[in-house]
């Protein structure tokens, strides 16, 4: 990435259910990139012109940026010979880096919020349940564990929020001996992102929380009050901290702390945390998939944004050579029940961890004698209504949130309330505030308001203890809704598997509570680190099973279902990865087949035919069928649009078409074979919806199934318009200028960029890019862009006439294009996403007057030309790139003579 100066920034906005007026755009930055600061890559000491013998390789290209009068300031250094060498810097002008011997790469540092669960829940009055632990059921930890295999001796480092080490079932202490043995606190509580770290040794959170229940997912003891265990209890742990107790990290600490992990020689590194990239180029994923080549492994939650369609996977997650996790949702929901008096009937499950703090027994009111009103308790409740404090408050759930059914019903004194459901399913809500406010099945409500109208004399109380009931979850054994799909922009397998990360109870800070449930990909990539530990405690901890360790799992995985019927295709592996992680038979497979993922690119880059190797390293011969099991096409577009598909994104059944050189296959112990494995795109089905298309080459013994994933897309990237040129956001069609008076600019207009008085250019990603540029050209330029090729109607006003025309120097070109002058250069910039409430459009504003370089502009006319370049497109092709340009801009300085 190339510097944007204060020139040109670049900021966010916020996408709302209907189109955004004009006046929501606003004129402040929220770049997800750290403004002016890159982490520079340096060569080999070898292969630096004039470099001292005894100084570190970096330390040549900050003397050389000194010695240039270039003004900088060095964050981070790393030195970690033949992995990663380099520094974080701060400097205006990122060209002096560029020209700088012994530079091998410059990458932005990039910001990621510290990450959020989907759902969470902590006690006000822990109950003491019976837990069967049914994740480690699904997956074969439990057997595992009953055969001795815990996790002994493997070092675990977790980057993350840090560790309540003081919690019992974490090993109550820190340092040599405890469960949590070492680690490094690189921020301090205080930390948000915008302030400086304060860094020590003592890796302690009772701020945030997500850290510890990571850390307990990976170890928490068993014998405590849950009765459940982390998947490898046995495994030692190290913490390092890279957020504060609120706020955001960078890209510059995950180094840090990735490096730091590996000279501590961590066996497994994990990471719940990231954001949505969709590029395996930024330097926290290349340095992540740099360790995970030496044969430490590394695991890194996918991602929460499956709502925002794919190609949306997180880095660092989405390093080449990490395993990257997704979550799938737990079958049982642990959940409280409250008694019913009065009448004789079962108890009601309500949806939550913890029982409601009371010991009372309450009669019940119906808001509504109406089960079927779509809008109960949307508007303030009559005046007849009785006072709500002496009752549990039974609603309806629909049309209005539930904060603003809640707050209605408290004006009238209502404090415990069970919202039955309206056929959405039972689950976790956000109530708004701290109402005792629960959600109970349709037919429990209905059920009870039929009590309230017979007069009946119904009661209700919520037992404190002994009521927790193992509820099946309807989506359970599902990939969870949340879990972002793949794959990454650049055709690359994200994610890799799935491992439990809904509903999940673990540790939390003992100030906060001590126990938790909460969900997330961020439950699920401890899982795996845990489930590494155990195939590194078993099988040894050498460099070739830590570099083994991926291909076993996701071989020996469990195919996935889209939904719970037999109608359905299996999940796309956009989604699901190579499937569900089946640990016990990762460490017990005799069936060793290479490689695990087939990577067949978009037909533009077609690797049809591929070559799979299977060993038997069993003792016995074994006899092989192999098969062809395809998953649901993924419809990446909506269809005859540039817009991606919003989650859960639509499967269809236009599989690809599978050839194998041989269906049968005999092998003797220790032998091994290669089978031919021919892939066709599907032939039906939309193109317009770029299918992503996968499935998996099943390989079955007498007593083993294994599996090799594949994944492709039927179109080619190149044809995917990367720049969104609809008015889908705003009513009117982008790119756009949007003049100081906050006005969409359609003709010429002079600025003199005093206060607000800049242009602010507004435009949105329909897909990811590897290369933008916003640059200044001649006013008269005879480029036809790509996204306005009908001609700029407005070059022939009168404005236009009265602009002041000055001399700019000779110009300079890129991509065959003469420009002007360069105002910003971003590599590897995601799409937007297309749903409400979230971030999801850029602005460009002028604020200086200035190029990217620090020069002025000249007052005179100009235009900007947005470029973005298509994926797999050629640089030095001006066809390949989605253009766009705008309205003419007068830069008017009235401080300049003329």
């Amino acid at each position: 990435m190339r510097s944007p100066s204060a020139l040109v920034q670049l900021a966010l906005a916020t996408h709302v259910l209907a189109t955004i007026p004009i006046s929501g755009i606003e004129r402040t930055t929220n770049l997800p990139y750290v403004p002016n600061k890159f982490i520079v890559e340096v060569d080999s000491a070898a292969d630096i012109p004039g470099k001292r013998s005894n100084e570190a390789p970096h330390a040549h290209v900050l003397r050389s940026l000194t010695g240039r009068g270039v003004g900088f300031k060095v964050g981070h250094e790393y030195n970690e010979p033949g992995l990663f060498v380099g520094a974080a810097i701060t400097l205006n002008d990122v060209k002096q880096l560029q020209n700088t011997p012994g530079v091998h790469a410059i990458r932005p540092v990039i910001s990621f919020s510290a990450p959020t669960p989907v759902y969470s829940s902590s006690p006000s009055n822990p109950a003491v349940p019976l837990e069967t632990q049914s994740t480690h059921v699904l997956t074969g930890v439990d057997k595992l564990h009953a055969q001795g295999i815990l996790g002994a001796g493997v070092k675990i480092g977790i980057l993350f929020l840090g560790v309540d080490y003081t919690h019992p079932a974490l090993g109550g202490g820190f340092g040599p001996g405890y469960k949590i043995s070492g680690g490094y606190d690189f921020v301090g509580d205080a930390y948000t992102g915008d302030n400086t770290p304060v860094p020590d040794d003592d890796p302690l959170d009772q701020c945030a929380g997500h850290g510890s229940h990571v850390a307990g997912i990976i170890g928490a003891d068993p014998g405590n009050e849950f009765n459940i265990s982390g998947v490898a209890y046995k495994a030692s742990i190290n913490a390092y901290r890279i957020f504060g107790c609120e706020g955001q990290t960078s890209d510059d600490l995950i180094v840090a702390a990735l490096l730091r992990g590996y000279a501590d020689k961590q066996d497994v590194l994990t990471l719940s945390l990231g954001g949505s990239y969709g590029w395996t180029e930024a330097t926290g994923a290349v340095v992540a998939s740099r360790i995970a080549g030496t044969g430490t492994v590394v695991t890194i939650a996918a991602g929460n944004d499956g709502a925002y369609g794919p190609f949306y996977t997180s880095s660092p997650g989405n390093g080449v050579d990490v395993i990257s996790v997704a979550s799938l949702d737990n079958p049982k929901i642990l959940l409280e029940n409250v008694t019913v008096h009065g009448v004789d009937h079962a108890p009601i499950t309500y949806f939550s961890t913890w029982p409601l703090n009371s010991t009372a027994e309450w009669p019940i009111y119906a808001t509504s004698n109406d089960t079927t009103v779509a809008d109960d308790a949307c508007e303030t409740l009559p005046d007849s209504t009785p006072d709500l404090s002496k009752y549990v408050t039974i609603v309806r759930r629909g049309t209005c949130t539930f904060s603003q059914k809640i707050s209605n019903i408290q004006h009238k004194g209502g404090a415990i309330i069970l919202i039955y459901d309206n056929g959405r399913g039972l689950s976790q809500i956000d109530t708004g505030n701290d109402a005792k406010a629960v959600l109970i099945q349709a037919a429990d409500g209905e059920w009870l308001v039929s009590q309230f109208l017979a007069g009946t004399g119904v009661t209700l109380d919520f037992p404190q203890h002994g009521a927790s009931v193992e509820f099946p979850d309807p989506t359970g054994g599902l990939i969870s809704s949340f879990s972002s799909y793949g794959p990454s922009n650049d055709m690359f397998f994200k994610p890799s598997i799935a491992a439990p990360g809904g509903n999940i109870l673990s540790t939390y800070p003992v100030p906060l509570g001590s126990w938790a449930v909460m969900g997330g990909t961020s439950m699920a990539t401890p899982f795996m680190a845990g489930s590494a530990a155990l195939l590194l405690s078993y099988k040894g901890k050498s460099p070739a099973v830590g570099l083994s360790a991926r291909s076993l799992f996701e071989s020996t995985a469990n195919t996935i279902a889209s939904d719970h019927t037999d109608e359905g295709p299996l999940q796309t592996v956009a989604q699901q990865g190579a499937g569900l992680v089946d640990v016990y038979t990762a460490l017990h497979t005799e069936t060793l087949v290479s490689p695990t993922q087939l990577l067949l690119n978009d037909t533009a880059h077609y690797q049809g035919t591929q070559w799979v190797t299977i060993k038997n390293t069993g003792k016995t011969v074994k006899h092989y069928t192999l098969t062809h099991e395809p998953a649901g096409s993924a419809l990446t577009l909506q269809p005859n649009t540039i817009l991606p598909a919003e989650g859960p994104v639509p499967l269809s059944t236009d599989y690809a078409t599978v050839t194998l050189s041989m269906t049968k296959l005999v092998l003797l112990p220790g032998l091994s074979w290669p089978v031919s494995v021919q892939i066709t795109p599907p032939t039906t089905g939309d193109p317009t919806t770029f299918p992503v298309f996968s499935g998996f080459i099943k390989i079955q013994s007498e007593t083993e199934i294994t599996h090799v994933t594949y994944l492709g897309l039927k179109g080619s990237l190149k044809d995917v318009q990367v720049v969104d040129n609809t008015d889908v956001t705003f009513g009117f069609n982008l790119p756009a200028i949007i003049n100081g008076a906050g006005d969409q600019q359609t003709d010429g207009v002079n600025y003199t960029f005093l206060g607000f008085n800049t242009p602010l250019s507004v435009y949105r990603m329909a897909f990811g890019t590897p290369l933008l540029r916003y640059d200044l050209v001649e006013p008269d330029i005879t480029l036809v862009p790509s996204l306005n090729p009908r001609g700029l109607e407005e070059r022939a006003s009168v404005l236009d006439r009265r602009f002041f025309s000055f001399p700019h120097g000779k110009p300079n070109t890129f991509a065959q294009v003469a420009i002007v002058g360069s105002l910003l250069e971003v590599d590897y910039i995601p799409r937007s996403a297309v749903r409400p409430l979230l971030t999801d459009h850029y602005t460009v504003i002028n604020f200086s007057k200035q190029f990217a370089n620090g020069t002025s502009i000249p007052n005179g006319n100009y235009r900007l030309l947005l470029r973005a370049l298509r994926v797999t497109g050629d640089i030095a092709q001006e066809e390949d790139f989605d253009s766009w340009l705008s309205p003419i801009i007068g830069v008017w300085d009235p401080t300049v003579s003329l």
